[in-house]
């Protein structure tokens, strides 16, 4: 009688019947297109979807079935890596006992994609595997199992590939958790972690994911990008980067600002890397991504709650790092992004020996950060007035950095902003540097490729601190003194 998965699934055809061996090898099926948008009755353009490939119905139905069944314990083959023979002979030899057991016989073009689709499954990262192997891509979205988006140099594109259903998507995320013994569930529906690879994952789940589980995944180059790396692509000229490093060495406090992917971490990590390899540098992040090259780093990074606890037991949040770093004499202390109330215990430290610290904020230019700043420490429950925050940020920060990814895709530093101090109420203001391009009109930065950036004239109000740490700044680096405009 066979049984009852052998039953529902073998097929009455008698090539389907016949052992694997005595199967005549066919060309596998292609793939089945994906539904094309219908053609626009009028002059509008409507967008047309890629074909899609999608895993023949069969296969799909004993893939989501066999995947649990391969293995000894869930977290079996968390470690285990799909470009490895001897870890890929272990599952087919497990799929082929299976199959027998079952008394399943597949065609040899069925049973390829079968394998394939496994070993994509178990050892890989499902559908998105090739996505994820492939270093041309920096950055991978999963809107839900249909739709996947991928970045490829600064453009978006709807890729062919797609998850069999939700289940499918859910079990590659639940993989990607359980290594950094994380949560994704109904009680935790988003949460972050991050591949082998060091790759950032940003996770969400139904009911707050309406499409199904989403996936948005920041690659990171296999080698550390380093300061003439970003020369050589453009991001900012040599002379900026003698003057960045020089702020570094003399321990200017420095904010990192941009929008979401517009290259913040990548620089940040440049920029650590002019700290001197006797300093004793503290990074603390969300999912840890820099990749500092000095010695005498120790890394942090915040924890969920354990698993099913409901008062937050074993939790720790980017504030409760900040505090705890104060207590390992850290020389630097180095913040992958503030975006809550730890920005005032990151300005408290900046103004209480821990200069030449490093953080980024989300905004869209250095006025902006200020706002941003001023916004995250009273976030921090402290009922501070508001001029107080302001001379904490004026007393703590001396640049802010500001990045952005451009039209064309590149991403550059497109103003280099030096706080001068506090005049009323205000925090004053100097650009340094400024993107422009050729055609550019006006004070502000271009947002267009094809621009360099340029000094405004104005030197720098901490030439003796630079001096003091052994940098004798020429004033043609600033323009030669002539300013193109103040602020």
């Amino acid at each position: 009688m066979g049984s009852p998965l052998s039953r529902r699934l073998n097929k009455p055809a008698e090539e389907a019947r016949r052992p694997l061996a005595e199967v005549r090898p066919l060309e596998a099926p292609p793939p089945a297109p994906a539904p094309v948008a219908e053609k626009p009755t009028d002059d509008t353009h409507a967008y047309i979807p890629p074909p899609k490939r999608r895993t023949t119905p069969r296969v799909a139905d004993l893939r989501r079935q066999l995947r649990p069944k391969l293995l000894a314990a869930p977290n079996e083959a968390d470690e285990w890596r799909r470009d490895n023979a001897e870890h890929q002979k272990i599952i087919v030899d497990r799929l082929n006992v299976f199959l027998q057991r079952a008394n399943l016989q597949l065609p040899k073009p069925e049973f390829d994609e079968l394998r394939e689709a496994l070993l994509d499954d178990i050892l890989g990262w499902g559908a998105i595997d090739p996505l994820v192997r492939d270093r041309s891509y920096s950055e991978i979205m999963v809107n839900g199992p249909e739709i996947i988006f991928a970045e490829k140099k600064g453009k978006l594109i709807e890729t062919e590939y797609v998850f069999d259903d939700d289940d499918h998507a859910d079990w590659i995320a639940q993989k990607i958790v359980r290594r950094m013994m994380r949560s994704f569930s109904r009680e935790q529906p988003m949460t972050d972690a991050r591949l082998p690879d060091g790759s950032r994952v940003h996770l969400i789940r139904k009911p707050s994911a309406l499409q199904g589980t989403t996936m948005t995944i920041r690659k990171f180059p296999d080698k550390v990008l380093t300061v003439q790396d970003l020369i050589r692509f453009g991001s900012f000229t040599q002379d900026v980067a003698d003057f960045l490093q020089a702020c570094i060495v003399a321990r200017l406090n420095i904010v990192v600002a941009g929008g979401t992917g517009s290259g913040k971490t990548t620089l940040l990590n440049v920029l650590s890397s002019f700290i001197p390899d006797d300093e004793r540098i503290v990074t603390i992040e969300d999912a840890a991504e820099l990749q500092l090259t000095q010695r005498h780093v120790v890394r942090l990074e915040t924890a969920p709650p354990i698993p099913g606890s409901k008062d937050g037991t074993g939790q720790l949040v980017i504030r409760d790092l900040v505090k705890g770093s104060l207590r390992m004499r850290p020389d630097r202390i180095v913040i992958g992004e503030c975006r809550g109330g730890e920005a005032l215990d990151m300005l408290q430290a900046m103004n209480t020996g821990h200069d030449g610290s490093l953080t980024t904020v989300h905004a869209n230019s250095p006025r902006d950060a200020i706002a941003r700043l001023e916004t995250l420490v009273l976030m921090a429950g402290m009922d501070l007035p508001i001029g107080v925050v302001r001379r904490q940020i004026a007393s703590a920060v001396q640049l802010i950095v500001q990045q952005a990814r451009l039209k064309d895709g590149s991403r550059k530093i497109i103003q280099v902003t030096e706080i001068q101090g506090m005049e009323g109420d205000s925090i004053t203001m100097q650009d340094l540097f400024v993107y422009k391009t050729p055609d550019h009109k006006g004070a502000g930065p271009s947002h267009v490729g094809g621009g360099t950036l340029q000094p405004t004239g104005y030197r720098t109000k901490f030439g003796e601190r630079l001096e003091q740490a052994g940098f004798k700044l020429s004033g043609k680096m600033f323009g030669g003194g002539v300013p193109n405009g103040a602020k």
